[in-house]
């Protein structure tokens, strides 16, 4: 029996510089670019397997796809999908974590670096004829300052975080973090401090935490008023981590020297929203993770995932359906495993 996989927003990952033969060779594979919400019933009715991008699979849709045993988030993020759900129609969901490391901390220093050395900045300018114009061989239209003895707070130290963290020991800074199991994740080189005095003592402040009903806009005016006038903010974590409109005040008031932005709260974010007419706001359109080398991995990581649910062992699972304990027990290598269909 070929499994029927359908993907519904491929674009993102692989917009035409990969390939996604290795999912072929495990089923019968339909892949949409994009679904919108009124797609989406009609695109996953028959899949047995289903991979999701940002697509949301709600829990309304979850009891009407009685053919569905398996979700595969296409990212580290699972929140677009009921997990509740999903346990109660005994579907394994599963994601892939750790394969944009690399390419999200490299973002966050090619931001760090544009707010310190503007060479973008430098680079329109000269275009426009200003370094031709200048009586001087060098000028200058903004500062630039060095990292070297600057400290760097981070806010999370998992597998990005401690990137960053590398990165920033390599620039000769000074590394500090607020993370939530300092004891378990010690790194050399890195001083754990109270989040408060994270933020009072960095000189830049680097966002890497995972978003959580607790800590929704813990970046509000009362913390970005405890930093110093010329620090930095860099976000390439969730955009609903900062309050944008007290974002917007410290910058607009020199509260704040700089902020740069990977991640909005809605995205796209409005097209005339208040931050972009800020020049020392820099903003990105949600790409620190998106390196062709980790969304290689990440495909790669999608494709492992499956090939182990359909061995009877699967990785990375991240609900508890009770169809776990039938599948280690009952499943065969290349056939779906025997499902309690409880919808």
């Amino acid at each position: 029996m070929a499994y029927q996989i359908v993907v519904l927003d491929g674009y993102t990952v692989n917009p035409g510089d990969l390939s996604w033969e290795g999912l072929k060779r495990l089923g019968r594979v339909t892949i949409y670019d994009r679904t919108s919400p009124e797609q989406v019933f009609e695109r996953a009715k028959n899949a047995d397997i289903l991979l999701t991008n940002k697509t949301v699979v709600n829990a309304g849709l979850i009891r009407k796809l009685t053919q569905l045993k398996y979700i595969g988030v296409i990212a580290t993020g699972f929140n677009i999908v009921d997990i509740d759900a999903a346990n109660s129609a005994d579907i394994i969901v599963t994601n892939v974590s750790g394969y944009g490391a690399p390419s999200v901390a490299q973002h966050t220093f090619s931001l760090l670096l544009e707010l310190t050395n503007s060479v973008g900045y430098y680079t329109q300018s000269v275009k426009e004829g200003e370094w031709h114009a200048s009586q001087d061989w060098s000028y200058w239209k903004a500062p630039i300052h060095e990292l070297a003895g600057k400290r760097m707070g981070i806010i999370g130290l998992g597998a990005i975080g401690r990137k960053v963290a590398s990165l920033a020991i390599a620039f000769d800074m000074e590394v500090v973090a607020s993370h939530t199991h300092p004891e378990r994740d010690r790194m050399d080189g890195v001083t754990f401090l109270d989040l408060d005095d994270v933020f009072k003592t960095s000189d830049v402040i680097s966002l890497h935490c995972p978003l959580t009903a607790s800590n929704a806009e813990f970046v509000n005016k009362r913390r970005l008023a405890l930093m110093k006038p010329g620090g930095l903010l860099i976000n390439t974590a969730r955009g609903q981590l900062i309050n944008h409109n007290d974002l917007y005040e410290a910058l607009a008031s020199k509260t704040l020297a700089g902020a740069a932005l990977d991640v909005f709260t809605t995205e796209p974010p409005q097209s005339e929203h208040p931050l972009f007419s800020l020049d020392q706001c820099i903003i990105t359109p949600h790409q620190a993770w998106a390196a062709l080398e980790a969304r290689q991995r990440l495909l790669e990581g999608v494709i492992n995932n499956i090939r182990a649910f359909m061995s009877g062992t699967p990785v990375n699972v991240v609900n508890k359906p009770s169809f776990l304990k039938e599948m280690k027990k009952d499943a065969s290598p290349g056939s779906i495993p025997k499902v309690k269909n409880s919808k």
